[in-house]
């Protein structure tokens, strides 16, 4: 990967889609699809392939245009950040979903464990080859991380669900791998469960994550978060819950947000060595942040960290916001980490 500039910036995974692709009256208010959702698509399925590479196209050219320096496919042609790999593995029953809860304490549908979990084949080799193409900047591409997926899963199978966290570390270790070889550049593990269920995080959570990161021969980092905004509206007045103990997490780099919850950013002298990809992009409001107003949200966290390992990104995924919203944060995001350049250079 080549070098980076002070302060480089990048998504944390998605970006908002376009309205001809994704049904945003059947996507709001609800929890990104566990199960598949073909409902959300607006295309045809004859032309769906098609559309959702063209979308990938629209998304890296907005993230180029803005000045990002790290570049993702926006999970454009997916339905949502879990669904599209955990849907894909062997060992799970699709057609008969199970139920748990929710980060929010509600039932939705799951995919259902009914026996040994493995991955067959690459799931997402082709997307990283078609967003290579695209850009010569660095990329990065998400897949959900084993403790998310297994709390988004109904075990029926497993004599204990960190057997099963176990399972899941061992498919996203291959994906990982085939990633890499593709020609990406960072492969982040989505882990937003950690936060909202620490206790069994701590007994068996970064232990999977240790698993999938073993042998990366890439850069990775493990995004963290409090929720999409649009749908979890409060943030802990306390912080986060799970935090100090991802220092003994084997990832290079750790995605937090602190925009929104205007976190004590004094947590991150707990994390000594990471790079921290520090969110400074409020994604519960369309209000378009100033150039300044990013500057401040890094300058509360530089007393705490070396300026050499901030990544500037959103708190979240763009997901749930609209394209020209989310372009123009994009924008006032990079306006200030120019800002930041002059500034600490």
């Amino acid at each position: 990967m080549r070098n980076m500039p002070l302060f480089p910036t990048s998504l944390v995974g998605s970006y908002a889609q376009p309205d001809w692709l994704i049904d945003k009256s059947k996507l709001a208010g609800r929890f990104p699809p566990r199960t598949r959702a073909q409902e959300l698509w607006r295309v045809p399925d004859a032309y769906l392939a098609e559309a959702k590479r063209d979308a990938v196209m629209l998304a890296v050219r907005d993230q180029l245009d803005a000045g990002l320096d790290i570049i993702t496919d926006g999970e454009a042609g997916r339905e949502s950040y879990s669904n599209h790999f955990a849907t894909g593995l062997d060992g799970i029953d699709i057609h008969n979903p199970g139920t748990a809860l929710d980060r929010s304490g509600e039932p939705v549908p799951v995919p259902r464990i009914t026996g040994h979990i493995q991955r067959r084949w690459s799931i997402s080799t082709e997307e990283v080859r078609q967003l290579r193409q695209l850009t010569d900047n660095p990329i990065k591409f998400t897949v959900p991380g084993p403790f998310t997926m297994v709390q988004q899963a109904q075990n029926d199978y497993y004599a204990d669900i960190s057997d099963a966290a176990a399972a899941y570390a061992l498919a996203v270790r291959a994906e990982m791998a085939d990633l890499f070889d593709a020609g990406v550049d960072i492969v982040q593990l989505d882990e937003p469960y950690m936060q909202a269920r620490p206790e069994e995080a701590e007994r068996y959570g970064v232990a999977a994550l240790n698993t999938a990161l073993e042998g990366a021969t890439g850069v990775t980092c493990v995004h963290i978060c409090f929720g999409y905004a649009a749908l979890i509206h409060d943030r802990p007045a306390n912080g986060y819950s799970f935090l100090p103990q991802l220092k003994d997490a084997c990832c290079n780099q750790i995605s937090i947000e602190t925009a929104q919850s205007n976190l004590d950013c004094s947590v991150l002298q707990s994390i000594p060595d990471q790079t921290i990809l520090l969110g400074v992009l409020d994604l519960s409001t369309h209000e378009v942040e100033t150039p300044q107003m990013v500057v401040e949200r890094v300058e509360r966290a530089l007393p705490y960290i070396n300026k050499e390992r901030v990544v500037l990104a959103p708190d979240c995924g763009l997901k749930y916001l609209p394209r020209d919203v989310s372009r123009r944060k994009l924008d006032a995001m990079v306006a200030g980490a120019s800002l930041l350049r002059a500034r600490h250079s």
